[in-house]
């Protein structure tokens, strides 16, 4: 969809609206975005960079004449995908909330799409209501190297212990100390998080690995994969992982995975 097409669909939805008022009271609005991340550079806006905050403060800031931030739950690297990221704004126009999430996908890339919207008290925030996360990650186990799911997911041709990595994943359910499972660029102090379950499901040619948690730190997910994928191909024994978490040391963890495998799969309040 072309740039002019765009702007004639948004004037015409703008038209079925039949008026905009600027009224001065603040609403503040919780969105659910669905996005492919794979050309942006993750979630948070960078100077002279394609993000998906960057794209949909843009979106705003047309729609609402003036500059508008958005706070998400969470940021996403660059490269991994959202079912359903959410993020909140505060607006002053009297644009219907029930055709909100329309409009603004007028204005938005093919590629990112606002499922839903709603209004929410003025003291929710976006990050800092939130009580659970989940993400999940899937892995193409095919024999042969399909081009089109490069972006999508990451590919193990490997042979995989699964009762070695049900082991492991247990031992990764509940409330610990994360570090030596998470990049060392982690800026936190506190590296303690509560993961509630951990589920590894396999479906034709795919594994499914998601995990549910009350946050999760800088590529924790991928290294948490990572772990679970190397005690599953031996490259990683089970003592191994009982040390990363004792110790908090990284080198006893598993690899980063990729990002174009991991997808936000839902947020809750």
């Amino acid at each position: 969809m072309t740039a002019d097409t765009k702007s004639e669909d948004f004037s015409k939805t703008l038209g079925n609206l039949k008026i905009i008022i600027y009224n001065n009271i603040m609403k503040r609005i919780l969105i659910k975005i669905c996005y492919d991340g794979s050309r942006y550079y993750g979630w948070q806006k960078q100077d002279g960079k394609p993000t998906i905050q960057g794209e949909i403060e843009k979106a705003l800031e047309i729609l609402l004449c003036h500059p508008c931030e958005v706070f998400g739950s969470g940021r996403t690297d660059a490269g991994v995908h959202a079912l359903a990221q959410t993020a909140h704004f505060d607006m002053d126009i009297n644009i219907p909330v029930s055709k909100l999430a329309e409009v603004i996908n007028k204005l938005l890339p093919d590629d990112i799409s606002i499922i839903e919207a709603k209004e929410v008290s003025q003291d929710f925030h976006a990050r800092f209501s939130i009580k659970k996360k989940c993400y999940e990650y899937r892995i193409y186990t095919g024999k042969k190297k399909d081009p089109f799911l490069a972006n999508y997911s990451s590919w193990i041709k490997d042979e995989l212990d699964f009762d070695k990595m049900q082991t492991a994943k247990n031992l990764l359910i509940g409330k610990h100390n994360f570090k030596g499972f998470c990049s060392t660029a982690t800026a936190v102090k506190d590296f303690t998080r509560e993961i509630y379950s951990i589920d590894i499901t396999t479906k034709k040619d795919y594994i499914y690995f998601t995990f549910t948690g009350n946050g999760f730190l800088y590529n924790m997910v991928r290294i948490l994969v990572g772990t679970l994928i190397d005690v599953g191909r031996n490259k990683l024994t089970i003592e191994n992982v009982k040390q990363a978490l004792k110790i908090g040391d990284r080198q006893y963890a598993g690899i980063t995975m990729p990002p174009n495998g991991l997808y936000l799969k839902w947020t809750q309040y």
